[in-house]
């Protein structure tokens, strides 16, 4: 039974977030009418209440790019034209709502406990996978753990009162998680996503998720059949392509997820490629550079500093191009402010209850099952990594694996963290640490003098601006 000084408490945030919802959706409905017209005045309109300078300079960014960018205006309208009304709608209201009624939450516990509180949580609710992918990231965990229904429920309540806004599922393969859909149904005033092989998305799933409308897949996948199925297994492209069509067909919103490798780097960024993604539905895309961690780790997948270099290019010349939204890990340091691991903006939390501070950070101090999420945000690995973010004054620099090695073995010391499945220890020493000591050397060679480029050009833009 609540207490009676909740029930009210409860019954007001439940009546602030149907006004929310109700507002939220007259707005979407104005832009709905004519969004070519109507988004730029919306931007003009939050532009100059945001009340975080930097949110306020990304609202002005983004406008400019609708405002001049041919790509980016028919994405934003095809969201109003492609996409199921209810899920846009119910995405939106979350996204929005939660991020409101949030931010003072978390600036609460920030001011109170000194710590960073997140605004997502990548979650693994099982190790279990029905694929045996090449190179698996989390293919060195245990196949049998599986984070019971009740902890999972707690982990999510608690995030809401922290005022954590999205959940990210990965695993494992979150699909084979009994319980998934039960609980996002369960949880529907959060945001989800999942990034997820595709294959269990039959029929049935595909009407659930319509049904949802709070949840996202991240269909990942390697280029075309030959390189995708040569990882995957095959006939897996095949199966992609199938789940992606029920997804477009019932014009669910949802992306994919490219593994970039010193293989596949100009396949899975060509125009072609691209355009095959658009084409089948896709609404957003996540780039991860290959790390040599989990199944097999082989150094020689790792992209070269030149192949970055051109990824850092030619994401760009995508971005201006094509109506396909990217986020390129870990070339895009700049957007993010650095690094965004260890409870800055993201942590983990793997089927077993082991909180990390990355996904590919298998490390970690606590267990979910023993503290609350709160107690979890307090760890010495989280407080290591907020110490000493950015890694890097250059941004094209972020991350303290591939970029900053030796930051890493300093923040693992530090805290006393434990390695979280056999192997995740090579990344600090033996072969592939010296190899990470010297590729991200030859980074830093090659990234340098492209940062200062780009600080030239961005301090040029601002000063025309400016004037």
């Amino acid at each position: 039974m609540p207490s009676e000084n909740i029930a009210p408490k409860l019954n007001w945030d439940t009546a602030k977030r149907y006004v929310g919802e109700k507002v939220i959706q007259q707005i979407l409905n104005y832009l709905e009418g004519n969004p070519d017209q109507n988004i730029p005045r919306l931007f003009k309109v939050i532009e100059p209440l945001t009340p975080d300078s930097f949110q306020r300079k990304r609202t002005h960014d983004i406008r400019l790019i609708y405002e001049n960018n041919p790509a980016y205006k028919a994405y934003f309208s095809s969201i109003f034209n492609d996409v199921d009304r209810d899920m846009r709608n119910r995405i939106v209201c979350n996204f929005l709502i939660m991020m409101i009624n949030s931010k003072a939450r978390r600036e609460q516990i920030t001011a109170r406990d000194g710590i960073m509180i997140p605004h997502a949580i990548l979650v693994d609710p099982t190790s279990a996978c029905n694929l045996k992918c090449v190179g698996c990231w989390a293919g060195a965990y245990a196949e049998h753990d599986e984070l019971e229904p009740e902890l999972f429920d707690r982990i999510l309540n608690e995030a809401k009162d922290l005022g954590i806004t999205t959940i990210v599922l990965s695993g494992g393969e979150p699909f084979v998680y009994p319980h998934l859909l039960d609980m996002v149904a369960k949880h529907n005033d959060l945001n989800f996503m999942a990034y997820t092989n595709g294959t269990r998305i039959d029929d049935a799933v595909a009407d659930r998720l319509k049904e949802l409308g709070n949840f996202a897949p991240a269909i990942s996948l390697e280029g075309w059949e030959e390189e995708t199925d040569a990882r995957r297994g095959q006939g897996v492209f095949n199966k992609i392509t199938a789940a992606m069509g029920r997804l477009k067909e019932r014009k669910l919103f949802f992306g994919a997820s490219l593994t970039v490798t010193s293989q596949n780097v100009e396949t899975v960024t060509s125009d072609e490629f691209m355009d095959f993604l658009i084409a089948q539905g896709a609404r957003f895309l996540w780039s991860f550079h290959y790390i040599p961690i989990g199944r097999q780790p082989d150094v020689g997948l790792m992209i070269s500093p030149e192949q970055r270099a051109y990824l850092a290019r030619r994401i760009a010349e995508i971005r201006k191009s094509k109506p396909l939204p990217i986020a390129d890990f870990w070339n895009d340091g700049e957007i993010t402010r650095g690094c965004i691991a260890g409870g800055n903006s993201y942590f983990h939390i793997n089927a077993r209850g082991d909180v990390e501070p990355c996904a590919f950070v298998h490390f970690a101090v606590d267990n979910i099952h023993d503290k609350s999420l709160l107690e979890v945000l307090h760890n010495p690995l989280f407080a290591e990594y907020q110490k000493r973010q950015p890694f890097s004054d250059n941004m094209l620099r972020p991350c303290p694996i591939i970029d900053n090695p030796q930051a890493l073995r300093e923040m693992v010391q530090a805290a006393g963290a434990h390695p979280t499945h056999e192997g995740a220890e090579t990344v600090l020493g033996s072969e592939i640490g010296s190899f990470l000591d010297q590729r991200s050397a030859e980074w830093k060679r090659v990234s340098d003098p492209i940062w200062e480029e780009r600080q030239k050009i961005r301090a040029a833009e601002e000063q025309r601006s400016a004037s």
